[in-house]
């Protein structure tokens, strides 16, 4: 099955407190973006957002310039649904990250929890990364969080690729250095528990 068809039918058949990386605020991520200078002129990305309530987060702390990439168009449905009003404040992307052309120096902050370690294609991860330098501006800051090394190998069905904060800035390259890495317990809506690595990078180039 093709990535779009694949999340379109998660999305179809669960409701988004139902899905695994589901959380009812993203408490770390919020943290590492008010480390990287989060304010409300912040031009932020948040990839593989679709259903997450960050968006939400961001607007009610008074951002105005919020992007929010999904590959699912039902996903994004959801959130839209749920902000009302507010999702016209939003712009929202229906693509998938390692194909679709964004803007040069766009964004100075880029968020993916859960997209990431989903690329187990090198192709894939590379094409990933260079949108990602390309659309950060210069001093730029990309918060990344994905299945650490203790974390479960495959969720929703596919196989992901777990990292140490090592392994991840070397895949992430050169062109950013590694500020802060953060472990996390999340418990899932079923009870368990994954175990997440957050990682904060900073354009160096």
């Amino acid at each position: 099955m093709e990535p779009k068809s694949h999340w379109e039918t998660i999305y179809q058949q669960k409701r988004p407190g139902e899905v695994s990386w589901y959380q009812p605020h993203l408490n770390v991520s919020l943290s590492l973006l008010a480390n990287a200078g989060l304010s409300a002129g912040s031009r932020i990305i948040d990839v593989g957002g679709g259903a997450s309530t960050l968006v939400d987060d961001l607007l009610a702390r008074g951002v105005s310039d919020v992007t929010v990439l999904d590959i699912s168009g039902h996903a994004l449905a959801v959130s839209k649904a749920r902000l009302g009003e507010r999702a016209a404040r939003v712009t929202w992307m229906e693509a998938d990250i390692t194909r679709v052309p964004l803007p040069a120096a766009s964004y100075d902050l880029w968020h993916d929890r859960a997209v990431f370690h989903f690329l187990t294609k090198a192709e894939d991860r590379r094409r990933y990364l260079a949108t990602m330098r390309e659309t950060l501006r210069p001093g730029g800051h990309a918060i990344l969080a994905t299945f650490a090394l203790q974390g479960p190998p495959r969720c929703s069905g596919l196989d992901v690729v777990r990292y140490s904060p090592a392994t991840l800035h070397a895949e992430v390259g050169g062109d950013f250095r590694l500020i802060e890495a953060l472990d996390e317990g999340h418990r899932t809506p079923a009870n368990t528990v994954q175990q997440f690595l957050y990682c904060r990078f900073q354009v160096s180039r």
